[in-house]
């Protein structure tokens, strides 16, 4: 049986017992592994994983460990750059866009608030969704690290929070999002884009008190739903402010938007 040496850096430390958290330990095998099969025995999603040295050198997930050698792995870095090192990835994704699992309705309704792109149906299977996020190249956010070992998905990512709220901080924080909100610009029923329309288009879409004192009036450009400045706008409005205040550090207010 084969023995190999294994480190894991930063938060991939929080998918592994306590015993071999923040430190190195020994993996035993038989016969040929491959990294990628390795690192997900010891429960961490390739997903998660942005670099791997063997032996002090980059290799891709395909490498084969022998004995003794020495893994180290390592998560997305977010503070320097890396790009002249291999990585575990081929392909980096030209758009940010985002499939949901059927636990994260509340995100996914949150991210399209913010404008992303973010597909979401409560009766998602697995397959369907590891084939949709390989096929459409949609990171695949999800609190079911099992289903991030899926072999086709090559992006993905594990939700660590459990509120909606602090869902969305943590997704706009990991990816770097917070200067590429767009509010209000996407459907939250279906995720299709939206119209601005006049007040005469909404027509009776809109009750006739919000109708006469709403001063901007959108459609979906796909199911039809009608949105206007009503106070369930600004109580969103104000939630878009307290999520940019909390990821740039503030206290009060954020940023004003004016783009709905």
């Amino acid at each position: 049986m084969a023995r190999a040496h294994f480190r894991f850096y930063a938060e991939l430390n929080e998918f592994l017992p306590p015993g071999r958290r923040q430190s190195e330990f020994i993996c035993a095998f038989r016969g040929r592994q491959s990294v990628k099969h390795l690192i997900e025995s010891l429960g961490v999603p390739h997903t998660e994983v942005e670099m791997v040295l063997l032996n002090g050198e980059p290799c891709g997930f395909s490498a084969v460990p022998q004995d003794g050698d020495r893994v180290s792995v390592y998560p997305v870095f977010e503070s320097f750059d890396v790009s002249p090192v291999t990585l575990v990835r081929a392909l980096p994704l030209r758009q940010t866009r985002f499939i949901a699992d059927s636990h994260l309705g509340r995100l996914a309704a949150y991210l399209r608030m913010a404008g992303f792109d973010a597909l979401y149906r409560n009766d998602y299977g697995d397959a369907e969704l590891a084939e949709t996020s390989a096929a459409e190249r949609r990171i695949l956010l999800t609190r079911d690290r099992r289903l991030l070992m899926h072999s086709a998905i090559t992006h993905g990512y594990f939700v660590r929070e459990a509120a909606p709220r602090r869902q969305l901080i943590e997704v706009l924080r990991r990816f770097d999002l917070a200067r590429s909100l767009s509010p209000f610009t996407r459907c939250l029923r279906c995720n299709a884009g939206l119209k601005r329309i006049s007040r005469e288009e909404a027509g009776e879409a809109v009750p006739p008190r919000s109708r006469a004192h709403a001063t901007r009036f959108r459609r979906c450009t796909e199911c039809g739903r009608v949105y206007w400045d009503g106070s369930h706008y600004r109580r969103m409005r104000r939630l878009v402010e307290e999520v940019l205040a909390t990821l740039r550090g503030g206290e009060g207010g954020g940023e004003s938007y004016g783009v709905f």
